[in-house]
């Protein structure tokens, strides 16, 4: 909810009748918040305001000094009046100049700390980015290590399986080698019985 005119006037004049200086700090930190050029254009047209009530008023020469001195007290009153307002009117512009100097410099260190308030939430704003970032490039990171130490259990795997088929291998080859030794044995051994069985038939007498 934006602050208001009233609000900050209601501010200042609280500060101001506490014996405290209303800057633009004090009225920020009575108010919890706001902007800071808000406050500095507000307190402005507060300050003028102030300064307007405080104008001093122009009186005649009391009737007394009239009727004692006559046009010559008269005379004196309206130089010494006039006096007092050159010295006025010269303070015054004084104090407006440095008021306009003071008004300025608010302003820019009005504007300056809106700046700097916008950059430190987009400073907040990119710290929180990249600390979810670092959040997901840690997880990342897990799931890289998980899956490694995976990758390294299905190597070693692979590799006892390749050392279980290189065995077997080994074995068929052998027992192949065995069964091609036993087939050349047995076809010695059918070769001697055809031999046998021929002499055999050869030796039986004729029927």
């Amino acid at each position: 909810m934006a602050i208001t005119l009233a609000e900050i006037y209601a501010v200042a004049d609280k500060i101001a009748e506490s014996g405290q200086q209303p800057t633009l700090a004090a009225v920020r930190a009575a108010l919890g918040g706001g902007s800071y050029t808000t406050i500095s254009e507000a307190m402005k047209h507060w300050k003028a305001e102030r300064q307007a009530a405080t104008a001093p008023i122009r009186e005649a020469a009391p009737a007394a000094v009239l009727e004692r001195m006559g046009d010559l007290a008269a005379d004196i009153w309206g130089v010494a009046i006039g006096m007092a307002n050159d010295r006025l009117a010269s303070e015054r512009q004084a104090l407006d100049m440095t008021r306009q100097e003071l008004e300025s410099a608010q302003q820019e260190a009005a504007e300056l700390a809106d700046q700097m308030a916008a950059e430190l939430e987009a400073m907040r704003a990119q710290i929180e980015q990249q600390a979810e970032a670092l959040k997901a490039a840690e997880a990342q990171a897990k799931q890289l290590a998980v899956a490694e130490e995976a990758a390294r259990t299905a190597q070693a795997a692979l590799a006892e399986a390749q050392k279980r088929a290189d065995s077997l291998a080994l074995l068929l080859e052998q027992e192949r080698e065995d069964t091609r030794k036993a087939q050349a044995k047995a076809e010695v051994a059918l070769a001697d019985a055809a031999r046998l069985s021929g002499k055999l038939e050869a030796l039986s007498p004729a029927k």
